[in-house]
């Protein structure tokens, strides 16, 4: 019977989800759809799993709760994926196994290893003061170290730079908008190292400095020194982005489309858009080693600001430390109707990838999925955090 069950919830899913046919990956960078093939060699436990986690996002699916692809992985191999809901609504379009989704501020991590890469081929320190880099850098005392783990105390550019521009149709670029913060030096917070404050400014001054040590565009490092090295072939910058037929369109919580602003088009805080197997690609390599060695890892996934408790933050990853066996690193975004969430569990090495185009808080409470995937039927709510 239970087994009856188990077939009759997956094709049951399937219509409701319009997931993909099983085939093999298309890796060559084209837009033509390609599919994952998630069905070969499951053991025994890992087909309950999937049946568990169908139950969970078919419920949500249901209560309309969710708009977006899964992909869930142990130790690299995927044992779970789906696409649920529209891509385009306006076009009549499903999401697929090769839509585009903004990752909004889980960009981050990508910025933040590209900063410690640079740092291992000895171009940049983690204790150098952004003046070195920036001459004209209107505030003393913030290092590399400082933006890496949103210390430095400087202000939002989201928040401030709408004082100084007059035409809110224009498209900024990190130069624009680094221009703009020594002409006017908005205020900082707080002195460098004082507290955390989480802060999209940080992010978008490394992609400037990664720019300037290594004498070279930030996408193009991006694609050379992570993209290339990880295979991952359908991952973009926004500005290239509009005219391929895989881009989501983001959407509030009513299905509202949510239009792009003049922040669109800086780089290292968000802005890249990707599929949950190129992100899968990554999140393999960085944790193997592929990218930057173990003991910069180390760095990155090690908790920077002692005031915090529960909740802490490295060198580009959240992270969580329930007890020394069971350790979350992770990252989510939020920005123009996508939410997203990248998380690994060490102790099991499962990575969750969430990709919304939808603004659903269902994405942050990835608590529910390792409680499908640990039968664990204990209640637990969990506090959302970009």
């Amino acid at each position: 019977m239970g087994k009856v069950l188990y077939y009759l919830v997956v094709i049951c899913f399937a219509f409701i989800s319009f997931a993909c046919t099983e085939e093999l990956v298309v890796k060559e960078k084209t837009e033509k759809i390609f599919t994952i093939d998630t069905t070969a060699n499951l053991s025994k436990e890992q087909k309950e799993k999937v049946y568990r986690l169908d139950t969970l996002f078919l419920n949500l699916s249901k209560s309309n709760a969710f708009n977006g692809n899964i992909l869930i992985a142990e130790n690299g191999k995927i044992i779970y994926k789906k696409c649920i809901g529209v891509s385009n609504q306006k076009e009549n379009k499903l999401l697929n196994d090769s839509s585009l989704f903004q990752l909004a501020s889980v960009s981050k991590t990508i910025t933040a290893t590209l900063t410690l890469k640079l740092v291992a081929e000895k171009k940049l320190n983690l204790e150098d003061n952004v003046t070195k880099h920036l001459p004209d850098f209107p505030y003393s005392g913030i290092k590399i170290k400082h933006l890496l783990s949103h210390r430095s105390g400087l202000g939002n550019y989201i928040y401030f730079t709408g004082d100084f521009v007059s035409d809110k149709t224009a498209k900024l670029t990190n130069e624009e908008i680094y221009k703009l913060i020594t002409s006017n030096k908005p205020p900082i917070y707080f002195e460098p190292d004082r507290q955390f404050n989480y802060n999209n400014t940080n992010y978008m001054l490394l992609a400037l400095i990664c720019e300037r040590v290594a004498k070279s565009n930030f996408k193009t490092l991006c694609k050379e020194k992570i993209f290339n090295t990880c295979g991952m072939n359908n991952t973009f910058f926004a500005d290239e982005i509009n005219s391929n037929k895989n881009k989501t369109q983001g959407y509030t919580f009513s299905m509202r489309e949510v239009e792009g602003d003049m922040f669109d088009h800086v780089w290292g805080d968000k802005g890249i858009y990707t599929t949950t197997y190129d992100l899968l690609l990554f999140e393999e390599a960085y944790f193997n080693n592929k990218i930057i060695d173990s003991s910069l890892i180390q760095l990155a996934t090690t908790p920077m600001s002692s005031e915090r408790k529960l909740g802490n933050y490295g060198y580009g990853w959240r992270m969580k430390e329930f007890n020394t066996d069971n350790k979350l690193i992770y990252h989510n975004g939020w920005w123009h109707g996508y939410r997203t969430a990248l998380q690994r569990r060490l102790k099991d090495k499962t990575c969750i990838i969430l990709l919304s185009n939808r603004l659903n808080s269902s994405v942050y409470q990835t608590w529910r999925i390792f409680k499908a995937i640990d039968a664990d039927t204990s209640r637990k709510t969990e506090k959302e955090e970009e």
